[in-house]
């Protein structure tokens, strides 16, 4: 599967790039280092805004009728699959915000950092140049409107909704980073080796990304932190990611039960995670890039226990993470604490579940996609990290100083100290009725 994938996908950009050819000035402005820079506010703007972007989910949409393959493309992403249930797709979408916490940071720290131990991916994913210590926070966030417009609302993932159409722009983004660095790889051998590391995002990749936004979180980022889902709501979470990939011209046989899904998790587990000096890099520009940055305010050492507490110290070790002390851990350790509460007693009472899922899906937007310190507006996936051949992803500074602010930590050291709080209540009464039993019996023995 490392040399098969989405060949109508490409099919598609190509037609696209003859009816609206991209401008060759968008290749020096939007490639390696110099594509982006920080506002003074801390967003990341584009060096060249006075030049509109394609937006190729438009493109496709308007001219499907007047091309063959576009419109072969545009009619298949249209078509729902036998297989999918609305109702199913609604209640995966709710276990999203359901467990928002730890979702969020298995996916931060699990999926995307730990996924950097897959030398293979890695290597395709420096040459766009998009995970610099400049762009990267920028980068994730892109990621994450994605699946917040996927998980908006049942509207939203259906034809013609935000989720859907984002989906497809995603898409239609892998079909260019794929052509680019294949172009690129045809001039000179050496800059990909495509026997080596297989075609550039390639179906095997679209499966193992698909597996880090639903199985790596079902099967192992949710209980390292305490939390296991029910049987339904792995099934609806499985079937909704299903049909992402769907959209995303991913294979989608490897989730068509939970049972496979985890079986697929695991041989990319076993075969795949083999990290490269490039995967260090990587994995240390990610933490570099949110060091004290909003809305955690987080400390490097917090951000590597994350990781190591997700990832084990044998992957974070081989990433070349520090060592965080026993108080981040005990910190880490806080936070299980506090999402297990939160979590399990909201679930328990369908009123405050409902309640929590409505609010999480209007903050995490805010956050993310509205506020100054997020995107600032809705990314449209369009090309802007181009590979290449003076384009490789540097190792980066710190040099991003977040603004000061007790942040998560904080809130992790409370919820620490009243899980200890709580815990030392409980062993306490434990100890007392234990006690008492035990003068009883004595008391009795002696009668």
């Amino acid at each position: 599967m490392k040399q098969s994938f989405d060949r109508l996908g490409g099919k598609a950009l190509e037609r696209l790039d003859i009816i609206s050819p991209p401008l060759r000035s968008a290749l020096p402005r939007r490639s390696g280092k110099f594509a982006e820079k920080e506002a003074g506010d801390g967003r990341i703007v584009d060096q060249a805004m006075s030049i509109p972007p394609r937006d190729l989910y438009v493109l496709l949409r308007d001219n499907a009728s007047n091309d063959q393959v576009l419109g072969k493309l545009w009619a298949e992403v249209n078509t729902v699959p036998t297989w999918v249930d609305w109702g199913q797709i609604a209640r995966g979408q709710e276990v999203f915000y359901r467990y928002g916490g730890p979702i969020l940071t298995g996916l931060a720290y699990q999926s995307l950092l730990g996924g950097m131990g897959a030398g293979r991916v890695a290597e395709t994913l420096t040459r766009t140049g998009g995970f610099s210590t400049k762009v990267a926070r920028h980068r994730l966030f892109e990621t994450f409107q994605h699946l917040l417009q996927c998980t908006r609302s049942l509207q939203s993932i259906q034809p013609g909704g935000a989720g859907h159409a984002s989906s497809i722009r995603v898409r239609l983004l892998h079909a260019a980073v794929r052509q680019r660095i294949m172009k690129l790889a045809q001039q000179r051998p050496a800059y990909y080796d495509v026997e080596k590391w297989g075609v550039p995002i390639n179906d095997l990749d679209c499966i193992g990304t698909i597996g880090t936004f639903s199985a790596i979180l079902v099967w192992m980022s949710l209980p390292r932190q305490g939390i296991w889902m029910r049987e339904q709501e792995i099934v609806d979470y499985i079937a909704l990611f299903r049909y992402v990939g769907y959209l995303t011209g991913t294979p989608t046989d490897a989730f068509e039960t939970p049972t496979k899904a985890r079986v697929m998790m695991e041989s990319l587990l076993m075969n795949e995670i083999n990290p490269t000096e490039t995967s260090r890099l990587l994995a240390q520009n990610i933490i570099k890039c949110l060091v004290a940055q909003p809305p955690g305010f987080a400390s490097k050492s917090f951000l590597e226990v994350n990781s190591r507490w997700l990832n084990g110290n044998e992957l974070c070790d081989r990433l070349g993470l520090g060592r965080p002390s026993l108080y981040y851990w005990a910190l880490m350790a806080g936070q299980c604490f506090f999402f297990m509460a939160v979590c399990y007693i909201y679930r328990a009472i369908p009123y405050l579940d409902r309640r929590k899922i409505a609010a999480l899906r209007n903050i995490f937007w805010q956050v993310a996609i509205e506020n100054r310190h997020g995107l600032g507006h809705e990314s449209i996936f369009d090309f802007k990290y181009i590979p290449d051949f003076h384009t490789i992803t540097e190792s980066g500074d710190e040099s991003q100083a977040g603004i000061k602010h007790p942040g998560i930590e904080r809130r992790n050291l409370k919820a620490l100290v009243i899980g200890c709080g709580c815990l030392g209540v409980v062993v306490f009464l434990v100890w007392k009725v234990v006690a008492g039993f035990a003068r009883s019996v004595v008391s009795n023995l002696k009668i």
